[in-house]
């Protein structure tokens, strides 16, 4: 699948964010601990991937149909599905931190995760501003 420039760009900050997040787990906890927080980081972090290739998808469908409501819908579904796949994780990695033990995975490092999408959007962003004041 062909993605669009700042679909890759976001993907790499993903990328980026993450590797600082994990770094920043390793010099916390000095531990085991911290290859659960990193598996917590990736696992989210991959799932921010997936959510942008999905919202790719989505903006080229919706950029093909004829209708403007079977347009509305198919987005509003698809948002939703976005957001039921992460709550689903996250309540995956939850259910995984009480009942196993010991857990393999670490919740705060799942969270700090979910968070790279939003720090890539704000890159990407302020790259484009960037680009329009340069010129």
């Amino acid at each position: 699948m062909n993605l669009s420039l700042p679909s890759k760009k976001m993907i790499m900050v993903i990328g980026i964010s993450a590797v600082v997040i994990i770094a920043a787990g390793i010099a916390f906890f000095r531990s085991l601990q911290a290859l659960f927080f990193a598996f917590g980081v990736i696992l989210t972090s991959s799932l921010n991937v997936l959510k942008v290739v999905m919202l790719e998808r989505t903006v080229n469908k919706i950029s093909d149909m004829d209708e403007a409501d079977a347009g509305k819908n198919y987005v509003r579904l698809q948002y939703l599905a976005r957001y039921f796949l992460t709550a689903v994780v996250l309540l995956g990695v939850g259910l995984i931190t009480m009942y196993v033990d010991p857990p393999f995975i670490n919740i705060w490092g799942a969270v700090a995760g979910v968070f790279t999408l939003q720090i890539a959007v704000f890159s990407v962003k302020f790259m484009k501003l960037e680009e329009k004041d340069s010129e």
